[in-house]
């Protein structure tokens, strides 16, 4: 088993996800110390690790840089990490640590430092570099053996628009060369599977700049996708119970400002909207829970009426800076799977454990079978970022770790990663070529039904207060669908897929036959259209595969002859069948995959 040493004393197997994120964002040190031999005088801002490999920003001043200086970064690199130079932590008081920074005349460091709680300050040495850090990294630099650095991007300054914008660099390394080309192989796959790619050739959405950034328009054939997946959902919640309920795209400012959402995200919401005439304050709904409280609510509730289950796909919006939007994967206006549970606090370990079986049934069902499940708690070392007492985070935690013991979930405690409202389980999922997605979400809240005064009369008829579950299996329709489609290269499986079936006439002499399948076909609910467009047989089925239709009903003379189709599913001719047992095949098919 491959391990390496840190600084802290520590030697952690390599494949565990906190070694890698200490082993690269000790890399983005060794980029820097690269950077400032290569650059004299560049100033750096933050440098952390990623999901793989890490980046840093740069201020290169009167340098000019570019994706094509990247080889010669690597090499020196490398040529570093021979050295066998080692990390060397440094403890110094903050008026020490910012003297240090000014002298080298890097604002960035100096406002980072500013920013700190007064006390030590640790400062980490690697060469001739030293860098304000907390650390661990790694012990040896010379574990680092292999180097990519991939790309180059502007970067603002904490983000601000109106600020300095640098140079992020991203790169990722490893102890073993093997891994680096294992890893390159990966990326050339993950450029196959680039669900933005794949959208544009399956006809899914599309963009426009008059529309707006990050506002994702749904094409027919996607829109069928998504309509699809939340009828999925929904079915299988009025299995379970719950509410659908509808609310609007818009929501007074003092909504937000009673949950708390305006005073924690407020800067990240589309500003309010003022009437012109009377005065009054709203706001592009942000999220969905806040409505539901008020819901619950409307109505006098008793112990006999709960669970409540109110379900709603409730289109939100968030303003993203411009340059984080991606796709599908990061936009400012979706669609979440949203539901709020209302529970007596007795109800609440099986309501959990509910919801915990519904998001493995829809992983199940879409064959996402690599997945672990995140304790995302608060963090007690700054509790101001979260709200609400801390008899109710107890509470709230222990029900989450209960829950997922109970359920022997493979799990992971992440402190510092909980809602601002309370903790969550987050199931983070690999997909088929091995990265891992943040999908369904589940959140206990008892903070929320305090702030919205909410309660219930109870058998003794006291007044209680209800505690509040906030679930996503999906996490929302457009992120979801962008993992999917990366996760089955856009082979969906037929009950998903927008067109289950392309019929095909080989020549215009059959294409009344062929209309005649097509309509037993949508009779009998397969999603089918026919392709008799004025092309060779050969490129049409070259364009159907680009849509990546699963299957494919070619007819031609001996079939409507005999009543008969010549089948193809995904690519692989499955023999002729008559018209009627081509149905039945196709539901049998469906009814597989759903099982």
């Amino acid at each position: 088993m491959l391990t390496i040493a840190f600084t802290d004393g520590t030697i952690r197997p390599w494949d565990e996800e906190q070694t890698q994120k200490m082993f690269w964002h000790s890399s983005a040190h060794l980029m820097a110390e690269a950077l400032e031999a290569l650059y004299p005088g560049v100033k750096f801002g933050v440098g952390p690790a990623v999901e793989t490999g890490f980046y840093y920003d740069v201020d290169f001043g009167s340098y000019s840089f570019s994706e094509a200086d990247l080889k010669k970064v690597e090499e020196k690199m490398i040529q570093l990490a021979k050295t066998k130079e080692t990390f060397e932590r440094q403890e110094v008081s903050k008026a020490d640590a910012m003297a240090y920074f000014k002298e080298k005349g890097d604002e960035y460091k100096c406002e980072l430092i500013e920013a700190l709680e007064d006390g030590t300050i640790s400062f980490y040495k690697n060469g001739n570099f030293i860098d304000l850090c907390r650390g661990p990294h790694i012990k040896h630099v010379d574990d680092i053996k292999a180097v990519k650095l991939t790309s180059v991007a502007g970067a603002y300054w904490k983000g601000d628009q109106n600020r300095q914008q640098l140079t992020r660099i991203y790169g990722v390394t490893f102890p073993k060369k093997s891994m680096l080309d294992e890893y390159l192989t990966l990326l050339e796959e993950a450029k196959k599977r680039d669900h933005r790619k794949l959208g544009k050739d399956m006809e899914l959405f599309t963009f426009s700049s008059k529309v707006g950034l990050g506002l994702p328009m749904w094409l027919p054939r996607g829109a069928q996708l998504r309509y699809t997946l939340e009828q999925f959902l929904r079915k299988k919640q009025q299995e379970l119970g719950y509410l659908q309920v509808v609310t609007p795209h818009i929501g007074g400012k003092e909504l937000y400002v009673t949950s708390g959402h305006y005073a924690k995200y407020g800067k990240d919401s589309f500003q309010p909207i003022h009437t012109p005439q009377e005065g009054e304050e709203y706001m592009l709904k942000p999220m969905n829970c806040p409505h539901h409280c008020e819901i619950y609510r409307s109505s006098p509730r008793s112990y006999k009426d709960l669970p409540l289950r109110f379900a709603e796909f409730g289109t939100v919006y968030r303003y993203e800076q411009s340059g984080e939007l991606h796709g599908l994967t990061r936009v400012r206006g979706f669609t979440q799977d949203d539901a709020h549970l209302f529970c007596r606090p007795d109800q609440l370990q099986e309501e959990f454990e509910k919801v915990i079986d519904l998001i493995l049934y829809v992983f199940k069902t879409l064959k996402m079978t690599d997945y672990m499940a995140q304790i995302s708690l608060r963090d007690p070392q700054n509790k101001a970022k979260y709200i609400g007492s801390d008899e109710n985070w107890q509470k709230a935690e222990q029900a989450i770790i209960d829950a997922a013991e109970k359920k022997g979930l493979k799990t992971v405690v992440e402190l510092g990663e909980a809602a601002f409202y309370g903790p969550k389980l987050d199931f983070m999922v690999k997909d088929a070529i091995g990265r891992r997605w943040q999908l369904g979400t589940i959140q206990v809240d008892y903070n929320l039904p305090e702030r919205f005064d909410l309660d219930f009369v109870d058998a003794d008829g006291s007044k209680k207060r209800p505690v509040m579950i906030h679930r996503a299996p999906f996490g929302s329709i457009e992120r979801f669908t962008a993992v999917v489609l990366e996760h089955t290269a856009g082979h969906l499986p037929l009950w998903l897929a927008p067109d289950q079936v392309k019929v095909l006439p080989v020549s215009e002499k059959y294409a009344d036959y062929a209309e005649k399948i097509c309509e037993l076909l949508k009779n009998s609910e397969i999603r089918a259209s026919i392709d008799s467009r004025n092309e060779t047989l050969g490129k049409r089925i070259r364009d159907i595969a680009a849509l990546r239709v699963p299957v494919l009903a070619i007819v031609g003379e001996k079939e409507s002859t005999e009543g008969t189709v010549s089948v193809r599913r995904e690519g692989v001719d499955q023999g002729s069948m008559s018209a009627d047992k081509f149905v039945e095949y196709l539901k049998s098919a469906i009814a597989e995959e759903l099982a």
